[in-house]
């Protein structure tokens, strides 16, 4: 059954145990500590998500998917290793390629769906081994629901700088995982101490190596990484951490709308590229 009428669940904003049918939490003062009995049954749909592997999941069947659209493009043209299993131009932007042309043409959503798609067999690797490096840590810190909002915002923050810029076209996490990067030199910086300051070292010295190399590698969107990185910055001045604050039901629900955005970005891109 999906809904309780009884027993006991904890708390959506302090994380303490309550009856699913209390009007407030007993610790926080949060209203309907139990969801309205729904409580219960979200836990354990989310307790079992982890999101580095969605991350992968989606990012993984997006490629296979571009692939597939034209079968022969990765078999003809450029053949460096930067460009091995290269997806076609034209099957990137019917899934949600973004850039200053697209957004142009009004497609909003790009700055969205373009997060899970790569441009090349190494190009996705790189992005998703980073991902998988990179979110549990800052799962720890922050929360899940903060995480996904973190890599959210970023992402899209990443992508705007670029757009705004005059990228023409782009695609690939890198904006988010370094907005991940930002996230953590905050959580260093508000931390403090020896702990903190060695959060910060880390963090910071990956972010600067990975921008470093970003501009010796070809056809690095590096507009894009110092976008995510400020995005997850901010994100994470905004939202706070686990230690001091939290995770409040807002910020479930800025999770939430981070992936029903996503979820409708890859929608119109389907209906767009149906009715194109």
């Amino acid at each position: 059954m999906f809904r309780r009428s009884g027993g006991s669940s904890l708390c959506y904003a302090c994380g303490k145990l309550n009856r699913v049918d209390a009007s407030a939490c007993f610790y926080c003062g949060a209203r309907r500590p139990g969801l309205w009995g729904f409580g219960p049954a979200i836990g354990k749909l989310t307790g079992r998500l982890d999101f580095a592997q969605v991350v992968t999941v989606v990012c993984v069947a997006a490629y296979v998917l571009s692939l597939l659209v034209e079968p022969r493009a990765p078999f003809r043209g450029r053949f460096g290793l930067f460009d091995l299993l290269a997806p076609a131009h034209g099957a990137l932007y019917e899934l949600g390629m973004t850039g200053a042309v697209p957004w142009a043409q009004g497609r909003w959503w790009t700055l969205v769906t373009a997060i899970y798609l790569h441009g090349s067999l190494l190009h996705i690797l790189f992005n998703l081994l980073w991902v998988r490096q990179l979110a549990p840590g800052v799962q720890d810190c922050f929360g899940r629901t903060r995480l996904v909002a973190i890599f959210t915002i970023a992402g899209v923050a990443g992508f705007v700088v670029s757009n705004v810029a005059g990228v023409a076209w782009t695609v690939g996490a890198s904006g988010a995982v370094f907005g991940l990067l930002g996230a953590m030199v905050r959580y260093g910086q508000s931390r403090g101490g020896v702990f903190g300051l060695a959060v910060f070292r880390q963090y910071g010295q990956w972010a600067l190596v990975l921008f470093i190399m970003g501009f010796l590698m070809p056809s690095v969107n590096n507009l894009a990484h110092a976008g995510g990185f400020a995005g997850g910055y901010l994100a994470a001045l905004l939202l706070g951490h686990d230690e001091r604050h939290p995770e409040p039901l807002l910020h479930k629900a800025l999770a939430a709308l981070a992936i029903a955005v996503t979820v409708l970005g890859f929608a119109l891109s389907a209906w767009t590229a149906l009715a194109g």
